[in-house]
């Protein structure tokens, strides 16, 4: 009876997508460790605006992927819902309109933050550069949206 009620869930549950939950570091660099706890070790010091991936949250802390996909783990208070993109292109275009054929506002070279002022549409976001230029990108060009 077991296998069978199993089995009618199992379906369910490999179909269920979750959506990425993205986040960025607060205003305070943030220090990444290899366990739930500040007594586990160091791996590194997180610059405020970093994006992450939440993948996973434990009580107070969240286990975050970075951009080159290693995991770690955060106190969930130095994450901000503030949302920012790392450009993971050589040289990132960001157009007036999201359209291949608007004009240039920006090129940003890789490895630039800059802050998702929209959410995803048709493969674009729209992006403001800390100078305060904004257009659009293709999502394909930058990591965190």
């Amino acid at each position: 009876m077991r296998c069978v009620a199993l089995a009618c869930l199992l379906p369910a549950a490999v179909g269920t997508a979750h959506a990425l939950e993205f986040k960025t570091v607060g205003s305070a660099p943030a220090i990444l460790y290899d366990t739930p706890s500040e007594k586990g070790r160091k791996l590194f010091v997180a610059p405020r605006g970093m994006p992450v991936e939440v993948v996973l949250t434990y009580g107070q802390w969240n286990k975050v992927r970075d951009v080159t996909g290693d995991l770690s783990w955060v106190p969930a208070k130095a994450l901000t819902t503030k949302r920012n993109v790392i450009t993971n292109a050589a040289s990132a275009r960001v157009r007036a309109a999201p359209d291949d054929g608007s004009a240039l506002v920006f090129s940003a070279d890789k490895g630039v933050l800059l802050e998702l002022v929209e959410p995803v549409r048709s493969g674009w976001v729209k992006v403001k550069h800390q100078d305060g230029q904004a257009g659009f990108v293709r999502t394909s060009e930058v990591w965190g949206e």
